[in-house]
């Protein structure tokens, strides 16, 4: 992890980045603002456009909370920018969702609709009744968001059924055979 934390993090134009006494990284951007608080062995400084993390040695623990808070606040640097999404979808018949405002139902099988209410900072779309995006600028929100929306019905290994991220892929059992 070390490798990662000696990697400067470029800020663009439109973010502001303060770092407070108690060692509490603050970024702001044009989608929203986010904090982090970083252990007061890791110093953080910011040099022109770019934002540069320290450790004070090279203990095993120094490097690793060095590499995790570079990613942590690169990831607030792009959240803020750019924003994150995780995709999923709904793979069986009937199964579909639907988005109103900040409230995702789905249908998925069950003898009642399940109803998710977006968090802050969190919205939903479906661009199609078997596709769900989750979208915000909190990285780990999202995909905890995604993951609580996919554990109402995981895939299953005979069929497929159920809901999983686009790019994942299901290990596919094969069914009974006859006897012979």
């Amino acid at each position: 992890m070390s490798r990662i934390g000696r990697n400067p993090i470029s800020i663009p134009a439109g973010v502001t980045i303060t770092v407070a006494e108690d060692n509490t990284v603050k970024v702001k951007g044009p989608k929203g603002e986010l904090s982090q608080w970083v252990n007061r062995d890791i110093t953080v400084k910011q040099e022109g456009a770019q934002l540069v993390l320290t450790r004070p040695s090279d203990d095993k623990e120094h490097k690793a909370m060095h590499g995790l808070y570079r990613s942590l606040i690169h990831n607030m640097v792009v959240g803020v920018t750019d924003g994150f999404s995780k995709s999923l979808e709904l793979v069986g018949t009937g199964y579909r969702a639907q988005a109103q405002g900040k409230t995702l139902t789905i249908n998925i099988g069950y003898s009642h609709p399940v109803v998710f209410e977006a968090p802050a900072n969190i919205s939903f779309e479906t661009p199609a009744p078997n596709t769900i995006v989750v979208k915000g600028i909190d990285k780990q929100q999202v995909g905890n968001i995604a993951a609580d929306i996919r554990f109402v019905r995981e895939p299953e290994p005979y069929l497929g059924k159920g809901i999983k991220y686009v790019d994942e892929h299901i290990r596919r059992k094969e069914g009974k055979t006859g006897k012979k």
